[in-house]
């Protein structure tokens, strides 16, 4: 079965089961201030996970693409992705478990989906402790199925356990489902540890509410959240022992084969895997309107990209070659996607424009690591290059730490990553150690006051509009219970006299007190009353608006105070550039 055909069947049988589908959203997660990029498909439906009513209804299915960088540096053996798909199901207070289970085990074993022998099937369950008890349910669901028990496993809260993603908040058992990927028949009894046994699906079972005092409570509104990896189960119903035999990296691998001039090998290297992996994964991102830079979304993009080039001179690929990999990228992907194709010309551009920027860099960086390294003495046993020469060469040469680190280990070096933290504090700049607890994720905050200062993102998008222009969009919002931060597009600095206009008028929309109005509609209405999104495949075909009569009607999905009496005084903290053609704004309400 190949990777198109397994998106079409599992979004065809879930329609088929009441569910409404839903597009991808953008991997720039818009109600989640605690991750960069977009890691699952529960991430944009975070406030409907916290009770807000979905326009869609409560079950809802979708593809969505995912970025995940915690295991970034094993990218490059058979099993870890960078960018990948993943198929989700949710039911937002709806069907609970037994609901949940029957329709992952049809999907699985039924001729009409994808025909998986029951023999080739094993599950896990929760097997409860002292704050929680066994899942009974989801064990007597799978057994009355005619799953025998050897085949389901009992295991702890580290494998089959859900959340809360913070130290409090929903939470809850899964089930996970696994396929015998091993030669001949699978043995009867079930062995998790067994690495020939390949999870290919979890069913996550939202019914818990973690207390400060480590307790746990019912959840008021019970939550199923699904997800199942494309590239891994589509490895695994066609035999291969790795995501990247398929047909989703075969072309990609294919152009790396002719820009080296050689046949393709027996056996991918961890080059190959890499630039494979790490250019289609930064064609997604910046087709979501990410370019590179040092911070950020921006920093994992140039690390991306600049790993991959790396990674290209390894192999002897010495001309440009990133955005010829992107322009496969894109063909494989644009009917899937079509933000792909709409943006191809700004994707490959700024391929490009860093392959050359880099290249430049490259070549002094190279000079200048040799020197470093040159300076310590043979028979010194611990080989370190200083964090403050770690930051030298990334300020000076645009090296990312993970590059110098993987360069120093070369030569039998380390790198004093602790050092190289505190020259990148100094300069003002956002440490590693922040960017990596942006990648934990969870659920956002959903306070008065977080609710506040979206509707203020409202009010500051409009008014931005109204002084500098109508070309202003929305490039990505962080908001937190203290402060929201909201990039646009705008190609100069802002002058101090247009922060002062942007700033009264947003504070002249809170003095009038005005009701937040919230109405669902179809796209087609919300577009011909004015309303500002992106349409598309990011929504479905009912998406909510939020009006704020005379001065803002946004599509969103987040939450708002329900009159701008609300929100207090909004002062502008600072607007500073982002990246090429997009500018920042941080600011506060003051109470």
């Amino acid at each position: 079965m190949k990777a198109k055909e397994l998106r079409e069947k599992y979004l065809c049988f879930f329609r088929s089961k009441g569910h409404a589908l839903i597009g991808s959203a953008p991997l720039i997660p818009e109600n989640d201030p605690t991750c960069l990029f977009t890691t699952a498909g529960m991430h944009p439906l975070v406030p409907y996970l916290l009770g807000n009513k979905h326009p869609q209804g409560q079950r809802l299915a979708n593809v969505q693409k995912c970025i995940r960088t915690g295991d970034i540096d094993e990218v490059g053996d058979p099993v870890h992705l960078t960018f990948f798909e993943m198929l989700g199901n949710w039911s937002l207070g709806d069907y609970f478990k037994k609901e949940a289970i029957e329709f992952s085990f049809e999907f699985l074993t039924s001729p009409e989906w994808l025909n998986i022998p029951l023999s080739r099937l094993a599950f896990t369950v929760f097997a409860g402790d002292t704050d929680c008890p066994f899942d009974q349910e989801a064990f007597d669901q799978w057994r009355r199925l005619g799953v025998g028990e050897s085949r389901i496993a009992r295991l702890g809260k580290v494998h089959n356990w859900w959340g809360p993603a913070g130290q409090t908040g929903p939470c809850g058992p899964d089930t996970e489902m696994f396929y015998w990927t091993g030669d001949g028949e699978a043995p009867a009894l079930f062995d998790p540890e067994d690495k020939r046994w390949v999870e290919i699906w979890n069913d996550v079972f939202m019914q818990y509410d973690k207390q400060a005092d480590g307790s746990y409570l019912p959840l008021q509104q019970r939550n199923v959240d699904t997800g199942m990896g494309l590239e891994r189960v589509t490895a695994v119903l066609q035999g291969k022992a790795s995501c990247y035999d398929t047909e989703l990296f075969q072309p990609i691998l294919q152009c790396i084969d002719a820009l080296r001039g050689v046949s393709a090998p027996a056996v991918r290297s961890d080059s190959e895997r890499i630039i494979a992996d790490h250019l289609r994964a930064a064609v997604f991102i910046i087709a979501d309107g990410i370019v590179p830079s040092n911070v950020d979304q921006g920093y994992v993009l140039r690390r991306l990209i600049r790993r991959s080039i790396r990674e290209g001179r390894k192999l002897g690929i010495a001309d440009d070659f990133t955005s010829r990999i992107g322009t496969v990228v894109i063909a494989e992907f644009g009917d899937i996607y079509p933000e792909l194709r709409q943006q191809a010309d700004f994707i490959r551009n700024e391929l490009a424009t860093e392959e050359k920027l880099f290249a430049l860099a490259l070549e002094k960086g190279t000079r200048e690591f040799e020197k470093l390294i040159a300076k310590v003495p043979p028979h010194v046993v611990k080989k370190v290059i200083s964090g403050k020469n770690a930051f030298f060469l990334y300020e000076t040469f645009g090296f990312p730490l993970e590059l110098t680190e993987e360069m120093a280990r070369e030569h039998g070096f380390e790198v004093d990553r602790e050092g190289f933290d505190k020259a990148y504090r100094k300069h003002q700049e956002l440490s590693r150690k922040g960017a990596e607890q942006k990648f934990k994720g969870g659920l956002a905050d959903n306070s008065a006051a977080t609710a506040a200062l979206h509707t203020a993102t409202h009010l500051l998008h409009a008014a931005l509009r109204q002084v500098l222009g109508t070309h202003v969009a929305q490039k990505g919002s962080n908001i937190t219970a203290e402060r929201l931060r909201f990039d646009f597009c705008h190609e100069e600095k802002m002058t101090p006299e247009q922060i002062a206009a942007v700033q009264r008028l947003v504070n002249d929309a809170i003095a009038r007190k005005i009701p937040v109005e919230i109405e669902e509609m179809t796209v087609e209405d919300a577009c011909a009353q004015g309303a500002i999104g992106l349409f598309g495949d990011r929504y479905g075909e009912r998406v909510t608006v939020y009006t704020i009569a005379g001065v803002s009607k946004e599509i969103c999905g987040g939450p708002h105070a329900k009159n701008t009496g609300e929100l207090g005084h909004f002062r502008i903290t600072k607007e500073e550039s982002s990246s090429r053609g997009v500018r920042r704004i941080k600011a506060v309400l003051e109470r």
